[in-house]
């Protein structure tokens, strides 16, 4: 190959080290939407979301369909904020927990966009997030609308069982937070938050078989990849105002930060979503989860706090317990991943 064609097929950003990749072009954040539930909308953090729903069911037949009616809101909302409409849309990219992506898949249907479904579990935001800045990278788009949800009697019917049997929940359990979020990615002359590298995570395995300890068998995925993105960029986590994880919740929180104590990296200014959307006298043991945990968190408080630069550089890493209900019963144990992107404005 001659060095101008190698020069004409160069990639415009880079990988570095062995799982991380910087963006050049750093796509942007233009807008974002939250929708939350009942449960949601009654904790701290409700003034950041832009919808307060006041029931679960919101006047549809099942909660399937309220979360991808969540799902559709947000969608338009971001839009909206960004002064788009989906003809200016390239991708939609979007998924939840349910069995087969519906709740995306349906909200794929409504926007009759081109659509790539994908499944992270509570991953799927930053995953997202990840594939559209890449494409952004590539010059293959130039608006991408990605989003998620979860609903928590949706999620605890297909994963647990259904809430309208009141089941006693251990106290390391977390609650899945009924919402939804979208956001919409452009290009880089756009004012807002930019996503400035890429840590893609793998599949590590701690052997956790119980579907309630979400915490502990997703910790060391996060932990893994936070302890890779410092190595592969060469960087202090001082380099950031905050470090962000996805839905821990207070035990896996700990155990993350244990994890990366004994690797030798000791984070002050670390915090996680899930125990960050409910107050303590609502009950929800170790704190929140699900796919709408990170996105309530992040695309409401911390992107108003960016755009306000009350924030400069945040390192958002979601994690994700990759298992089912076919798999738990058969004695399986629960995959983790975490998937890490940088933001800076």
């Amino acid at each position: 190959m001659t060095e101008a064609v190698a020069e004409k097929i160069k990639p415009a950003g880079k990988k570095i080290g062995r799982q991380s990749l910087m963006m050049e072009k750093k796509a942007v954040l233009l807008s974002t939407a939250t929708v939350a539930g009942p449960k949601e909308s009654a904790g701290p953090l409700a003034r950041y979301y832009d919808r307060l729903c006041t029931d679960n069911l919101l006047n549809e037949k099942s909660f399937e369909r309220a979360e991808c009616h969540m799902l559709e809101e947000a969608c338009f909302l971001s839009l909206g904020k960004a002064g788009l409409t989906p003809d200016e849309i390239d991708l939609f990219i979007a998924g939840d927990l349910l069995n087969q992506i519906i709740s995306s898949s349906f909200c794929a249907r409504k926007l009759a966009l081109p659509f790539f479904g994908i499944y992270g579990a509570c991953s799927s935001l930053v995953e997202g997030l990840s594939i559209g800045a890449m494409l952004l990278e590539g010059n293959f788009a130039e608006h991408i609308l990605i989003g998620t949800s979860s609903h928590n009697c949706s999620s605890e019917r297909q994963y647990r069982y259904p809430t309208e049997y009141g089941y006693q929940r251990p106290g390391y359990s977390q609650q899945t937070v009924t919402g939804a979020g979208a956001v919409v990615l452009g290009p880089s002359f756009h004012e807002g938050p930019r996503i400035e590298s890429i840590t893609i995570g793998k599949i590590v395995d701690p052997g956790i078989k119980d579907p309630y300890n979400m915490g502990m068998a997703m910790a060391p995925a996060a932990a893994d990849t936070i302890y890779r993105h410092f190595t592969d960029l060469k960087r202090d986590p001082e380099y950031y105002d905050l470090i962000l994880s996805g839905d821990l919740g207070e035990v896996g929180k700990q155990l993350n930060e244990d994890i990366l104590e004994r690797k030798g990296l000791k984070l002050n200014n670390y915090t996680d979503c899930g125990v960050q959307i409910y107050y303590p006298h609502q009950k929800v043991n170790s704190g929140a989860s699900g796919c709408a945990c990170c996105a309530l968190v992040f695309l409401g408080k911390i992107y108003s706090q960016m755009m306000q630069q009350e924030l400069r550089k945040v390192l958002l890493v979601a994690t994700g317990a990759l298992h089912s209900t076919t798999t738990f019963q058969q004695g399986e144990s629960i995959p983790g991943i975490a998937h890490a992107i940088s933001l800076e404005i």
